[in-house]
């Protein structure tokens, strides 16, 4: 991906100034800042991870976690951040973690878990620069924190903006972005539970003040869909075209692109031409050299979008299209210049190249469901299923599973992150750091 943000950069940058400053482990060391990593794309240039592991072998601890969630642990210098259920206090709470042996430097509750369907409140990732920690769960509660874990600032979007409306709970990740909060709500009109006969809901992208809080602005996302097409749990995603910065949302019947700095839509693409009301939309979108890879919902194909112009794309704006195995929940990956798409429910990876949409080779993982979107890391692809159990592919020519690892302690459903040459596997009721012991940080 040729496409680095300035976050991406900044992230890099510092990351390897905390690494240094804590005698930790490489020379290019990346933090893994928000839900797709450092390039937004599931992918990392992290090397000497592991060649292989088990419950026990180059597992450097295991930390205990007080409830399950798909929220992926995101990872700055010596700190980790996390959000997760807590069920004996039907709470949803942010924490944080050490790095160097998985202990828990603070746990705030930020509020109250309710019940959905297959699904929890703490879906959405946290968000990182650095200085605050951002957390937004699915009750609509969000706050920034800082490093010790003092509330700088908090609010709930539910009383800002209605109910959320999504049928298995609100799960997008917010967008951190040069100096702005972008928090995407793609939702239905009516709300499935509660508050009957209530004002009809918009969609929207919000752009927010991180460092108080505050909205910048609000900008209505419009669509025709119908009934749960309305509904997109995907992440907003930046890109770079056209000699401009854009921000790009999938969901409600079509892929949209808006100005970072107004909240103006700049182009729209529509994929549902027929109107089926039921085509809600998991994946997020994933940018490759001047291409917009969109999964279209419930793996009916993956379209590539070269959004030249402005207004409505006409089909011509669709370079190529992939209709074998798909996806319906896992983002796809883009690591090393190959696309790596999972079918979730098949159990299928897919290496597709990303310029002309040829599939180079697909192979059968088996096993159990497998919604957690796959990592990009030292020429592996790492994947989890939701019974917990770790698939390790060579990242090359051909289908190869180098390793599986059953973990267990599911339902597991978050993405593998990856910083300081280790992995952080999330399960139900634990976070395995998998790699070489870590020496805590020098006292000051």
């Amino acid at each position: 991906m040729r496409f680095i943000t300035v976050l991406a950069w900044a992230a890099a940058t510092v990351a390897l100034a905390a690494v240094l400053a804590v005698g930790a482990v490489v020379a290019q060391a990346e933090n893994w800042p928000q839900w797709r990593g450092p390039r937004f794309n599931g992918s990392t240039l992290e090397k000497g991870l592991p060649e292989t592991f088990s419950k026990s072998e180059n597992v450097a601890w295991t930390a205990p976690l007080p409830g399950p969630s798909a929220a992926t642990p995101i990872v700055w210098g010596d700190r980790i951040f996390l959000s997760s259920t807590e069920p004996t206090t039907k709470g949803l709470v942010a924490m944080c973690l050490s790095a160097a042996d998985g202990q828990v430097l603070w746990r705030k509750r930020l509020g109250a878990d309710a019940k959905v369907d297959r699904n929890t409140l703490a879906s959405p990732s946290p968000v990182t620069d650095g200085r605050l920690a951002y957390f937004l769960f699915g009750s609509g509660d969000l706050a920034a924190l800082d490093f010790a874990g003092r509330v700088v600032w908090s609010r709930n979007l539910v009383k800002d903006f209605g109910n959320l409306a999504l049928k298995y709970g609100y799960s997008s990740s917010p967008l951190l972005l040069g100096d702005r909060l972008y928090v995407a709500v793609l939702r239905r009109p009516q709300p499935y539970r509660g508050e009957a006969g209530a004002a009809t809901l918009d969609s929207f992208l919000l752009a927010i003040d991180p460092a108080t809080g505050k909205d910048i602005w609000r900008e209505a996302r419009p669509t025709q869909a119908n009934d749960e097409s309305h509904e997109s749990y995907a992440s907003p995603v930046p890109y770079e075209g056209q000699g401009r910065q854009e921000i790009l949302m999938a969901g409600g019947d079509c892929v949209t692109s808006s100005d970072p700095t107004t909240g103006k839509e700049l182009w729209r693409l529509a994929y549902n031409p027929s109107r089926d009301d039921m085509w809600r939309l998991i994946p997020s979108v994933v940018t490759w050299d001047g291409l917009v890879l969109a999964v279209t919902p419930r793996g009916k194909a993956l379209m590539a979008i070269r959004p030249l112009g402005t207004g409505t794309l006409a089909a011509d704006r669709i370079a190529w299209t992939f209709t074998g195995h798909t996806s319906d929940s896992a983002t796809p990956l883009l690591y090393d210049g190959w696309l790596y798409v999972l079918d979730s429910d098949a159990k299928v990876m897919t290496c597709l190249d990303p310029k002309t949409g040829q599939e180079r080779w697909h192979g059968s993982l088996g096993g159990a469901v497998w919604r957690a979107s796959p990592t990009g890391a030292d020429g592996r692809i790492w994947c989890l299923s939701e019974d917990g159990e770790v698939a390790v592919l060579a990242a090359g020519d051909q289908f190869k599973v180098l390793f599986r690892v059953a973990l267990g302690d599911g339902p597991a459903q978050a993405s593998i992150a990856v910083a300081n040459q280790h992995l952080y596997i999330r399960t139900a009721s634990r976070l395995t750091c998998v790699g070489k012991p870590l020496a805590p940080p020098a006292a000051k």
